[in-house]
């Protein structure tokens, strides 16, 4: 499992049931399972055919696993599951409300939501990024807010599991940071290398870039995280509440 879902896997043991929202290719879903052992079983849901179609490949020998089609905002599972969880998945739904309850519904009384997502708007570099690199932030989070995908998404999480009659409610630390020198280092830090390839379509479409303020913001971001940056942090929590 990633280490960085640890919450997770401090709630585990032999014998539970998990669901496993927005799974992907299956990589934490196959951790979950392998933690509850044979006796448990782990369900993992995604709405992308492609990304099922590879965890099945990927982990479909694992015999208390399986993988379903599926979307957060329309789950059909009625108090099934010890433990329902989702990783970086909200901050993709532009109905977290329906998220949370359709999740709530799935697990059983007394059983528990783990939540673990991003706020994006409090990331931090140090030093700051280049101008052309900021730009194409904020153009970043304008369009994350013009799909309704909220941009501070950990920080509501706890209001939105009270709105949903869950007690117990508990928000823990999980920033992502990593600094010049530590393993990973360069891998984690071209991550916005690649979305602003990934998404420079989406964004010269919506009017929030030009090309030439992507190709620009590319470079100019490409070379300072190579010579100067000396820390990220990708701000995220995780939220854990139970059913009454």
């Amino acid at each position: 499992m990633q280490q960085d879902h640890r919450c997770l896997a401090e709630l585990l043991r032999p014998g539970i049931s998990v669901l496993d929202i927005g799974c992907g290719t299956g990589a934490i879903a196959a951790g979950v399972a392998k933690a509850v052992g044979p006796l448990g079983h782990v369900v993992g849901v995604d709405r992308d055919e492609a990304l099922l179609e590879l965890a099945r490949k990927e982990h479909g020998a694992i015999p208390n696993l399986r993988f379903e089609y599926g979307d957060a905002t329309a789950l059909s599972f009625r108090a099934q599951f010890d433990i329902v969880t989702a990783a970086r998945t909200l901050q993709w739904i532009g109905e977290p409300v329906l998220a949370v309850s359709k999740m709530k519904q799935a697990a059983k009384p007394n059983g528990m939501l783990v939540i673990l997502d991003y706020s994006h708007a409090r990331n931090e570099w140090k030093p700051d990024p280049p101008r052309e690199f900021r730009q194409f932030y904020q153009a970043f989070l304008a369009w994350r807010q013009a799909n309704r995908w909220n941009n501070e998404m950990a920080d509501r999480l706890p209001e939105l599991f009270r709105s949903a009659g869950l007690v117990a409610i508990e928000s823990r630390v999980q920033d992502e940071i990593v600094e010049r020198g530590e393993p990973g280092f360069a891998e984690r830090t071209a991550l916005w290398s690649e979305v602003i390839e990934n998404l420079s379509e989406q964004l010269t479409k919506a009017g929030l870039c030009t090309e030439l303020q992507l190709q620009e913001a590319h470079e100019r971001y490409d070379l300072w995280r190579k010579t100067e940056l000396v820390r990220q942090t990708l701000a995220m929590r995780t939220i854990i509440g139970r059913v009454p």
